[in-house]
């Protein structure tokens, strides 16, 4: 999403600068941006879905349009993690988030909105790359056990529920309406 806006629209010159540019406005502006570019995985599955931006009105800018494409992501794991949720038939506590956008501290905390408990960024946010280390490490008797490797685990910033739920829940709606016309 932020390298189409980047690559394909222009918008930003470096992945780094959406933050700065959705801080522009004070909220989504009821742009939605659904970025259905090869379909809707889950918990939609719908292929054929295309991506689309609602919501643009004469007062809609370049900030709106990054706030969207923001929010974007962090309704798409709401909804999957709501899925997963209603599937397993247990409620989330926490979330523990890792990768590059985790940096992005509007995306956290939108985030920790939509979900309604503390979303966790930790210290060292590429996880991915560090669990491998921590594999071999283990394989080769550098550490004892995964126990010891999870006290290596430290929390960089906790986000907590900030926005009203009942706003949360009218914009989650709005999001749902703009993937329902996405959708095939």
């Amino acid at each position: 999403m932020v390298q189409w806006l980047r690559d394909g629209l222009g918008l930003i010159a470096r992945s780094a600068d959406i933050e700065k540019l959705a801080a522009t406005v004070p909220d989504n502006g009821g742009v939605f941006l659904v970025p259905a570019f090869t379909g809707l995985g889950a918990p939609h599955w719908d292929p054929a879905a295309r991506g689309l931006i609602t919501g643009l009105t004469r007062g809609a800018n370049a900030g709106h349009v990054a706030r969207a494409a923001l929010e974007s992501i962090a309704f798409q794991s709401a909804d999957l993690i709501g899925a997963m949720q209603a599937d397993a038939g247990l409620r989330l506590r926490e979330l523990r988030v890792d990768g590059g956008a985790t940096v992005n501290d509007g995306l956290m905390q939108c985030q920790a909105d939509l979900l309604r408990v503390p979303v966790v960024r930790p210290r060292t946010v590429e996880t991915t790359a560090l669990g491998a280390a921590y594999l071999a490490g283990l394989a080769v008797g550098f550490w004892q056990d995964r126990a010891e490797i999870a006290r290596l685990w430290s929390a960089d910033h906790t986000f907590r529920p900030r926005a009203p739920a009942a706003a949360m829940r009218r914009v989650h709606a709005a999001w749902q309406e703009a993937v329902t016309r996405a959708k095939s």
